[in-house]
């Protein structure tokens, strides 16, 4: 009888904790960019990322990239060359170009494609079997939250009864800014439950962007030069123009304006691409060239015969050009402060004379994705950076 009773008590027990702690722990709430609660497995085992290269970074980072089992983009796949001629008959070929998580961790290389964001096969997801969809809202496939493809895709894995954790990327508000980015960060450590690396490693990103802040903020209006963020295209010189421009309303007005303080050159909203007639007349004290249509080194534009029509641009004959890393799909990303990092060193370069740009980028690298010093050199040079130390 008292063993009986003693059975009957341990079962009342695993019948309490089934009902109550088992339970509760089979899902957890987590609040997403859109202010959604959205309930994700408690033991996340299989993960597909729409994203282009944010969500799969952080991933990296917090060592759970063996999780993804499919991907929704296919610029987290590639690897990239570019070459482009010079008025003296040489080419310049820049080769194997990639995101640093691609680098890092190749096996993404060969993971499932499920499609290019809104253009996504719902069919080969669901094969995937996937505990969640991590999906970020922002990046060229995905362009914003009022566009009724974006909204069809999230709507059709929810409707699958996949879980879709939406993160909304800087494009996604009237005036963006780095808190956005950290917010992201923070999510995708809740959604793994690593929020305290998450949390140290927005830090650590915003303090590299403080820095510029700081050494930037008394210097008076009138002695702040003006910058242009150029996207050297070749598609825009097919038709006869000659790049796009990043206007007030991009995160790198931002940039320009709100932490290096310097003054955009290029004052009104939208990316609109323009003609060399329009690029002479804003003539910018200091041109960054960015991802378009392909990756541009700062020689391009000085010695690429197809941008000798605009060689009387005082940041030409200044040599006063500087480069962004290669960044497919020209969504901001981890390393955003290394975007910062160059426009403060093209705008202010005697303020940040003692910061060399090719051994804060090993820093930066070492201190993001935990690497040595030799894997930092080797993220330098997939991300086309090495004409910061070059001779």
């Amino acid at each position: 009888m008292r063993l009986l009773k003693k059975w009957l008590m341990v079962l009342t027990c695993v019948c309490l904790l089934m009902s109550t702690g088992w339970a509760a722990e089979e899902t957890r709430t987590v609040v997403d960019s859109r202010g959604v609660e959205v309930q994700i497995p408690a033991q996340i085992e299989r993960v597909v990322t729409v994203s282009a290269g944010l969500i799969e970074s952080m991933m990296f980072i917090l060592g759970e990239e063996e999780k993804i089992v499919g991907v929704g983009t296919s610029s987290v796949q590639n690897v990239f060359n570019y070459t482009f001629p010079t008025v003296g008959g040489e080419t310049h070929e820049y080769q194997n170009g990639t995101r640093p998580v691609t680098y890092l961790y190749p096996r993404i290389r060969d993971l499932p494609l499920i499609g290019e964001g809104t253009a996504m096969n719902y069919e080969a997801l669901a094969g995937l079997n996937p505990d969640l969809v991590l999906l970020r809202v922002g990046i060229w496939q995905l362009p914003s939250m009022d566009d009724e493809g974006v909204r069809k895709t999230i709507s059709t894995i929810e409707a699958l009864g996949i879980p879709v954790v939406v993160l909304k990327g800087p494009p996604c508000f009237d005036k963006p800014d780095i808190s956005t980015i950290s917010d992201e960060i923070r999510i995708l450590g809740e959604v793994f439950g690593k929020e305290e690396k998450a949390d140290k490693l927005a830090e650590y990103i915003e303090s590299q962007t403080q820095v510029v802040f700081e050494r930037t903020k008394d210097i008076p209006e009138a002695e702040r030069p003006t910058v242009l963020i150029f996207g050297a295209s070749s598609t825009a010189r097919k038709a006869g123009m000659a790049g796009s421009v990043m206007g007030t309303d991009t995160i790198d007005s931002y940039f320009i304006e709100e932490i290096v303080h310097a003054k955009n050159a290029y004052q009104n909203a939208g990316s609109p691409t323009i003609s060399a007639e329009q690029l002479l007349a804003l003539d910018p004290d200091v041109i960054v060239l960015c991802t378009s249509n392909g990756y541009h080194p700062p020689e391009e534009l000085y010695s690429a015969p197809y941008y000798q029509n605009v060689g009387e641009l005082s940041a030409v004959k200044n040599r006063r050009v500087m480069s962004l890393p290669w960044t497919p799909s020209n969504t901001r990303r981890l390393e955003y402060p290394i975007d910062v990092m160059v426009i403060a060193k093209a705008a202010y370069p005697d303020r940040f004379a003692d910061i060399d740009l090719g051994d804060w980028l090993l820093d930066f690298y070492k201190n993001v994705y935990g690497v040595d010093e030799d894997t930092a050199k080797a993220l330098r040079s997939v991300q086309w950076m090495d004409w910061c130390v070059e001779k």
